[in-house]
Order: structure tokens, then sequence, then C-alpha cells
């Protein structure tokens, strides 16, 4: 989802080469060296993850396998090719028992196997690669690939009743501009960690009930519900806001507010229908 963003942010001012799972596996140590060695870039961004929090939950080998040691691969070819390297980690680093936003130098602690992989990862890159950038993004949504918002559009198409979580705060993230930061930072940002969300917090129910209003469907039935009556495999912070201090400060501008966003993001999915 993100990466699609990614490509095409950096498609014409720059030279882009993706990279699929087929073109180099980030658990395959050997292929990721050979991919980086090969096409020598001035930057490699990596994106690539095992994102489905449940789906983690339930195999944390797999988990691990991807979102660390396929990171400690990408940050050792880095490292042997003298390579920069920016790579996308989560909210999820944090507990979310803090009542304000998370800023850059809040200590993680995190409490789901999703979140503990990504920190890993996180760690790998500050202790193998000398140049790097981290940049942590939230709740993101996009085209392609499973998001908050295609859920909710689908079943409230189908006429379903929506329930839908309300103790849980974050950043609604949309990828196209969250592409265009993280291509700020790789182009003048100084390097390290930066927290990169549209700007505005909410809960998963007000976002719901945001997304509806602006798709024309606020007569379907919407209800909150805790996280505790969810019944999710894994747990999830109740507070996942960030705070975007750094970029604040790094003077390359903040995101929109993630409700700017959705009206953009739908408006996309729109003429990409017709």
């Amino acid at each position: 989802m993100l990466g699609q963003d990614l490509v095409a942010c950096f498609t014409g001012r720059h030279e882009a080469l993706p990279l699929s799972r087929s073109d180099a596996d980030i658990t395959d140590s050997r292929a990721i060296a050979q991919a980086i060695a090969r096409s020598r870039p001035d930057a490699v961004i990596h994106a690539a993850a095992f994102t489905a929090v449940d789906e983690c939950e339930r195999k944390p080998e797999l988990a691990f396998e991807v979102n660390a040691e396929g990171t400690r691969h990408v940050a050792l070819g880095c490292r042997d090719n003298r390579v920069p390297m920016l790579y996308i980690s989560t909210d999820y680093v944090f507990d979310g028992t803090k009542t304000s936003p998370y800023v850059e130098t809040d200590e993680p602690n995190p409490i789901n196997v999703y979140g503990k992989s990504k920190l890993q990862g996180e760690n790998y890159v500050r202790q193998t690669v000398e140049r790097f950038w981290i940049v942590r993004v939230s709740w993101l949504f996009g085209p392609l690939g499973r998001n908050f918002v295609g859920t909710i559009l689908d079943r409230a198409r189908r006429g379903e009743a929506l329930r839908v979580v309300d103790d849980q705060a974050g950043a609604p993230t949309y990828t196209a501009d969250a592409s265009e930061k993280v291509k700020q930072i790789l182009e003048g940002g100084a390097p390290g960690l930066y927290h990169v969300t549209n700007q505005g917090y909410c809960s998963w129910f007000d976002f719901a009930r945001e997304i509806l209003a602006q798709a024309g469907l606020e007569g379907v039935p919407l209800s909150p519900i805790s996280t505790a009556a969810s019944g999710r495999p894994a747990a999830r912070p109740a507070n996942s806001r960030l705070a975007n201090t750094r970029l604040a400060a790094s003077g390359l501008g903040l995101l929109p507010p993630w409700q700017d966003a959705l009206r953009r993001y739908l408006l996309r999915e729109s003429r990409a229908r017709n």
C-alpha cells in the first residue's frame, strides 16, 4: 500500500527501482545483499513488512523473521555497500499508556508481537547503518492492500451494521501524503528518527463516522464498542498518537489534516472506478 505511493512519488525526479518479494526476498540475506550491490542505489527505502497485527500474534516466528531479521538483512546490505537507508516503522512500538501524543524521544515499549518485531528492526538499523532515517507512521490508508477505509466502505455498501472500537486514539495517515514527506526527508532532512502522520487525532469510531459522512453513507448503522469487546488476538495501544515534533523543527512542514487527506483519497478512488 505505502510502497505504491512511494514509487509514484519518487518516479520522475529520481530513478526509482521497486523490488518485490520475487525480486529480492528480505528474509534471504544473500538475495538482498546481491540486489543492493547490483543496483548501487543512492539510498534504500525499506517499506516491506508483515503488517497484519493479529496474524503476527498468531505467527510470531514469521513476524520476527520478516520484520526484524529481514530488516537486519537490508541494513547489512546497506552497510556493506555504504548506502543510506530509510526504514518505515510504526506507532505500535509504544504501549499506549501515555496521556499525550508520543514524541520521538519517548521510550518505546511495544505490547504486541508486531510492535516488538518492528522495534527490533529499528534497533538493527541503528546498530548497523552509518547514515539512516527511521520514519514511524500510523493508521495508514491508501490504494491497494487492506486498510480501514476500504473495509468500512465495503461493509457499509453491503448494508452491514458497523461496530467500531472507540477507545483507541491515533492519526489516520494517507499513504500519498506520507510518501511525499518521506521524499522530502530523504532529500533534505537530517538523519535520525521522525514521526510522520497527517495532523489531528481521532478514535477508530470517529474515523469510521467521518468516512461514512464523506462517502454519503451517514444512514448506515454505526455503534461504538470497546477494545476488550472486539476480541482481537493482539493487544492494541489505547494511545497511538504520534507528535511530529522533529518534522516541525526540521522546517520540512507538517502533513495536512487527516480529514482533508481522507477527502482526497476518496476522490482519487472515485476517479479510479469511473
